[in-house]
């Protein structure tokens, strides 16, 4: 299955799956909804297919980024520090990210990302980022541009503290 036959099956079953997106029947709580559906399940497929899981696949995303504390990726991950250590253990484990002390801090551990998970990550993410992609490959250049622009007022208002917590 091609990453644009993802979304049909995925709004075809989806919660909204009723709902007649033809006749504009869908609110923009709904139609957010959906497409927070959409993009997890696209997600959870590349993942798979590049053997692992969403969340392996979301800590190498981040990683891709450069060196991270554990206190700093808890947080980005919304977990205890001591929750994300069986996540790194197992990233360890298959040799995708290795955690290493901080220069001049005895007692902080920072997270890297090994060369076969500097790999790992960068495909995903050139897949995954297609496969997003695809999901606006219908609309007008314009049209991509205002969703892009909208898009990033919205996550700039959040991060800010401006918009729902």
């Amino acid at each position: 299955m091609s990453e644009t036959e993802i979304a049909p099956a995925a709004v075809r079953s989806g919660p909204l799956s009723g709902v007649d997106l033809a006749a504009g029947q869908l609110d923009v709580a709904g139609g957010l909804l959906q497409l927070t559906s959409l993009v997890q399940n696209l997600y959870a497929r590349v993942s798979e297919r590049h053997e692992l899981t969403p969340v392996q696949a979301k800590l190498l995303c981040v990683l891709l980024g450069g060196p991270r504390g554990m206190a700093e990726l808890a947080a980005c991950f919304g977990v205890e520090k001591a929750a994300l250590t069986g996540l790194m253990d197992r990233a360890e484990k298959r040799g995708l990210a290795e955690r290493s002390p901080v220069p001049g801090n005895r007692r902080a551990v920072q997270v890297n990302l090994t060369d076969a998970g500097r790999r790992a990550a960068t495909a995903f993410h050139a897949e995954v980022g297609e496969a997003l992609n695809g999901l606006i490959a219908e609309l007008s250049p314009a049209d991509r541009e205002h969703f892009r622009a909208t898009m990033a007022g919205i996550v700039t208002g959040c991060r800010s503290g401006a918009g729902p917590s």
